[in-house]
């Protein structure tokens, strides 16, 4: 990225926090070792890798032993889904991992409101006796929106509890994708209510390429990779220690300053959407007003074609996505925009600015400046 660029897609990914990369680097060159192997140096590194581990699972209530350490976020979706041979219960606004994972099994969708928010009770009303796995995001990754992930996975224990004493042993599990949310939300996996959580290291400003899943001990999963078996024999190759260290480390930066950097991510959100919609009141504001996250803004120009604004913007040295970069990068339209009831026009003018550790009000300031002209001439030439 360029000195003079403006990011605004916090969301897509991260920098890599120079502390983490500080704590990475001896893994790299002089601590390289295999933590499998027997002898002194090695039984180091594999000390250090247990204790990231540890650390990591400190930081969202849960113990290192529960921790599989996959390559990001989409494998260990696929691997909480590797258990289920019954129906499944997810919505129509997931990310594509979630989407595609659940579509190898008997699926109901739970159909979001108009601001992309699931109730417990809709969820309730799909499952079904041979449902197995309700799968739900903590917070949209294309809006913003938070779910009421407590509410749900009280509903989920509530029929836990029923079948046992009915004697059904048809198991059911929460999986939460809490990629999104790390570092702005509660993700203590007790207080959540969940029975396998997936995190991702990229979001967080830590390395890509390397995600969890936790997985109660009373969850069965599949290994999809095997081998070695390491991680519990359930993704099984050497372990990715300099890696897992950078995760550690970013999970205790971003968890340690969560309180602040959440009022300073509202605070320059919120200046932004007013600077857009005092210029453009016709603006349309997605996400919900009171969930979502304070790093997230998506806003729609009506009658404007966004990814002609995303070029625009790009060659002023200012970076937004249309949507989510999955989405972006196949040229469709946002299945979530369309699941929300978004009209096409509006949908597709669109754009996700999402802030972050680059963001100051100073960028943003100039940031907004470009989207406002760019957003005008796009105007004046459709008017034309």
């Amino acid at each position: 990225m360029s000195d003079n660029s403006i990011y605004l897609d916090h969301a897509a990914a991260t920098p890599l926090d120079a502390r983490v990369l500080e704590a990475m680097a001896p893994y790299f060159t002089e601590l390289f070792y295999n933590p499998s192997s027997p002898y002194q140096p090695a039984v180091e590194v594999r000390r250090a890798y247990e204790d990231a581990k540890d650390r990591i699972a400190h930081c969202i209530g849960a113990k290192g032993d529960e921790l599989i350490i996959t390559a990001g976020a989409t494998e260990s979706i696929n691997l909480a889904f590797s258990g289920v041979t019954g129906h499944v219960v997810t919505t129509n606004i997931e990310h594509d991992a979630v989407l595609q994972a659940a579509a190898a099994h008997e699926v109901t969708f739970v159909a979001s409101d108009a601001h992309g928010r699931i109730s417990a009770e809709s969820v309730r009303a799909a499952l079904r006796p041979e449902t197995e796995l309700v799968s739900i995001q903590l917070a949209n990754n294309e809006l913003g929106t938070i779910q009421p992930i407590r509410d749900i996975a009280a509903v989920v224990r509530e029929v836990r509890t029923r079948r046992r004493e009915a004697g059904e042993t048809t198991p059911i599990f929460l999986h939460v994708d809490a990629s999104q949310g790390i570092g702005y939300l509660d993700v203590n996996v007790a207080r959540l209510g969940a029975d396998m959580m997936t995190i991702n290291s990229g979001k967080i400003y830590g390395p890509k390429q390397v995600g969890l899943l936790w997985a109660s001990r009373s969850v069965v999963v599949k290994p999809q990779i095997v081998g070695g078996g390491q991680e519990r024999g359930l993704r099984s190759g050497t372990e990715n220690v300099a890696g897992t260290i950078g995760f550690a480390r970013a999970m205790e930066l971003v968890t340690a300053t969560q309180k602040s950097e959440s009022k300073r991510m509202a605070d320059l959100r919120d200046s932004a959407e007013r600077a857009l919609v005092t210029a453009f009141p016709e603006a349309v504001l997605s996400g919900h007003r009171k969930h979502r996250l304070p790093n997230f803004l998506h806003i729609s120009f009506p009658g404007i074609d966004a990814e002609r604004l995303v070029f625009a913007l790009e060659s002023k040295g200012v970076l937004v996505a249309t949507g989510s970069a999955c989405a972006a990068n196949k040229g469709t339209r946002s299945h979530v925009l369309t699941a929300i009831g978004l009209d096409p026009e509006v949908a597709d003018g669109s754009l996700r600015l999402t802030f972050g550790h680059l963001s100051t009000e100073e960028n943003t300031k100039q940031a907004l400046e470009h989207i406002i002209e760019a957003v005008r001439r796009e105007q004046e030439r459709m008017a034309r």
